[in-house]
């Protein structure tokens, strides 16, 4: 029986929660909430006990398994704690904001022989999925756009619009990198733009536009933008080779080819949670392997730390 403790009460947390309590190799012992309101509901809704504090889950002396569903600038400092008390670790990206200290995790999850598995469900989706299936219809890549625009009318004052708690776009939305470096592989440059809108620790809107030059040689250009300075949602990912182009829209693909186009199906994107937190019990029980490492994950981080070094200076940043 692997025992469970979750600190966060959000979509993910829940989702993780469903998988916990039905999965006849699992049980979530306990959790940590932000508010009254939803830690009550939380645990009405998975028959389990609440405490005050995330420290009281990673130190529970019945848990062996951690899951981190909360606000991107704690993930460093939960993470360490769990694995300090000898816990596995789950946890959202990223890892933590700061790749150093994702990389000294990564390094005492190895010592303390615990596994450290940093969440990348879009990985698994439908898109994704459809993409590597067809990216051989294209040839040689040599250019790829990939546009998230999401109207927000009023921003919403959560913590994915403060700038502490969610961080830099790049590294706090990080599938927007990690998508091409699992793709296409290292990265050798990387040019970035960024604007907030509105004043104090909330902002009401952010664009972060970055050009990447991949050492294959694949030009990527990646924008994600929220909040109340757009009117048109927008869900784009493009890839341009010399036999062909993919273009995936929202939910629908296509390949072109001279005057063909060529639908692709692409699944959807429910029940990822579900899938991810699944193969997370797999892998303890029977050692199945599981579909990414921290290692890959750290990797796009400090690709998004670069954009962020190039945003703050106005140069385009080169990586080893």
């Amino acid at each position: 029986m692997i025992k469970a403790g979750i600190v966060g009460t959000g979509y993910a947390a829940n989702q993780r929660a469903q998988v916990l309590q039905t999965d006849e190799r699992s049980r979530l012992v306990v959790f940590s909430g932000h508010t009254p309101e939803k830690t009550q509901e939380f645990a009405h809704t998975h028959n389990t006990s609440a405490v005050d504090s995330w420290q009281q889950v990673v130190k529970h002396p019945e848990v062996d398994l951690v899951f981190v569903c909360t606000v991107n600038r704690d993930h460093g400092a939960i993470v360490r704690a769990a694995l300090e008390a000898g816990k596995h670790i789950v946890v959202e990206y990223p890892i933590s904001l700061d790749p150093s200290e994702a990389e000294s995790l990564i390094a005492l999850a190895r010592s303390k022989g615990k596994l450290l598995h940093v969440e990348h469900i879009e990985l698994l989706g439908g898109l994704h999925q459809a993409l590597r299936q067809s990216l051989s219809e294209t040839g040689n890549a040599v250019y790829a756009r990939y546009i998230t625009i999401v109207p927000k009318h009023p921003a919403p004052k959560r913590w994915t619009y403060h700038r502490e708690l969610f961080g830099f776009p790049f590294k706090a939305a990080l599938p927007h990198i990690h998508r091409f470096t699992n793709l296409f592989g290292k990265v050798a440059a990387v040019s970035c733009q960024t604007r907030f809108w509105g004043d104090g620790e909330y902002y009401t809107a952010c664009l972060c536009s970055g050009q990447f030059r991949f050492v294959n040689g694949l030009i990527a250009e990646v924008t994600y933008a929220k909040g109340e300075g757009f009117w048109q949602g927008l869900r784009n990912f493009e890839v341009h080779g010399d036999k062909g182009t993919l273009v995936f829209e929202s939910e629908e693909g296509t390949l072109i080819r001279e005057e063909e186009r060529i639908p692709i199906a692409v699944a959807g994107k429910r029940g990822l949670f579900v899938k991810d937190t699944t193969m997370v019990l797999d892998y303890l029980a029977t050692g199945t392997p599981l579909y990414v490492s921290p290692e890959e994950s750290l990797y796009a981080l400090k690709v998004g730390e670069a954009a962020r070094q190039s945003a703050e200076t106005g140069e385009t940043v080169t990586l080893e």
